[in-house]
């Protein structure tokens, strides 16, 4: 990634986020190699969510927070991922709902969120989720707040640190009923993938239009 000032890239953030996504494209860099759940598709029962990639500054670079999930009975149990969850019938929208959540599990000010725009959805075949991601920014360093009962930990991450060669591994995964081969990216010795690696990989597409 070129090195920019963290305004000037949060500004071509937003243009690029205007155009036309990559999408599926950019997420097939990120997609399993093999798993049950490939050939699931999205029915009138599949559940609507929403998350929240939130951008801000540490040292003129753009940052972004990733949490460790609790333990639970479900598929996303222990997992890293952005904030984020289901559709309210509070909600007035998907973007109202990635800002909630995110206020809920990682105590972030909604109010001071600025949203650039939103990324290509995403098909989450194993828990049934339409997730659509939220891009947002904040110009300071926020004071996470983790909800224990959610969330274990939070990660601050370097955009950049995503972009690095040779970043990408591959590895079998197990999740209920599945074991899963698929790309994954590393965070603090955890594996971060499916649909959270599919967003991250898609912004650092659209970074490059």
């Amino acid at each position: 990634m070129k090195k920019q000032n963290f305004s000037s890239l949060i500004e071509k953030i937003q243009k690029n986020l205007h155009k036309t996504l990559p999408g599926e494209k950019a997420h097939q860099i990120m997609e399993a190699l093999s798993a049950s759940y490939l050939t699931l598709r999205p029915t009138r029962k599949t559940r609507k969510s929403a998350v929240l990639m939130l951008l801000y500054p540490i040292d003129n670079e753009i940052y972004f927070p990733l949490i460790l999930r609790n333990s639970y009975d479900g598929f996303h149990s222990n997992e890293v991922g952005f904030p984020g969850g289901r559709f309210e019938l509070t909600d007035e929208n998907l973007i109202q709902t990635a800002l909630r959540e995110a206020k809920e599990e990682i105590g972030v000010n909604s109010d001071e969120v600025k949203i650039l725009g939103i990324l290509t959805e995403i098909f989450i075949g194993p828990s049934d989720f339409n997730v659509l991601p939220v891009v947002g920014y904040v110009p300071y360093r926020p004071n996470f707040k983790p909800d224990s009962r959610e969330v274990q930990q939070i990660f601050e991450l370097k955009l950049e640190y995503f972009s690095a060669p040779n970043i990408i591994g591959c590895s079998e995964i197990s999740i209920p009923g599945d074991l899963v081969t698929t790309p994954y990216y590393e965070v603090d010795n955890h594996k971060v993938w499916g649909a959270t690696a599919k967003i991250i990989v898609e912004l650092l597409t659209v970074l490059k239009l």
